[in-house]
């Protein structure tokens, strides 16, 4: 296990990080079992100054106080009601930065990630699937993603930046400009309808 440094998350450049955590690997450790995948989809999301942001203008408030930490947590939240988000925190405190991860390529305990979903296919290729496989819920909110319970590791995969597809964010149309910045970034080799639906 080859966990990524606080460092790596506390640059200033969120689009940067977005694009650098693909290819990495995202895990948890649940009763004994461990869980995880390649990342294969993110999306970066620049706070104060971004429309799309929950903390946009410095937004504080009990969702999104997490996300004014010092980089290197999680930040889950309810979308709909229903699923639950995933969201690394980057940057210094007090600037709100944070990057969505929205795919994975399942490469650890599928077993279990199978029973969680239920049995339902594909297992982790959208936001709220691959938190349903990892079997992440709020009560994660604020956990650091060096902890024994969630980390994201290097995974022996070498990314090319031929092999990265930018594209704008979806479902945020409401931001205005903002809604067409390309910060949405898929691997070539993984893209899938399926993404779009989720």
């Amino acid at each position: 296990m080859n966990q990524l440094p606080l460092s790596f998350y506390l640059r200033d450049d969120v689009v940067q990080i977005a694009r650098d955590l693909l290819g990495k690997r995202v895990c948890t450790h649940i009763d004994g079992i461990t869980t995880g995948g390649l990342i294969i989809e993110t999306e970066s999301y620049r706070g104060a100054e971004d429309r799309a942001s929950h903390a946009y203008g410095n937004r504080r408030t009990a969702r999104t106080e997490v996300m004014f930490q010092t980089g290197g947590v999680a930040y889950v939240y309810i979308c709909y009601g229903i699923h639950h988000l995933l969201n690394v925190v980057t940057n210094r405190k007090d600037i709100p930065h944070a990057v969505l991860i929205r795919a994975l390529l399942p490469t650890h305990g599928a077993q279990e990630m199978i029973k969680r979903r239920k049995g339902k296919k594909p297992l982790a290729n959208g936001p709220g699937t691959l938190t349903e496989a990892l079997g992440i819920t709020k009560e994660w909110n604020g956990r650091c993603l060096n902890s024994s319970s969630i980390w994201i590791e290097e995974s022996d995969i070498l990314i090319s930046e031929d092999q990265i597809i930018s594209s704008k964010r979806i479902g945020v149309e409401y931001a205005g400009e903002d809604a067409l910045l390309p910060w949405r970034f898929c691997l070539s080799s993984c893209i899938s309808n399926q993404n779009e639906t989720e």
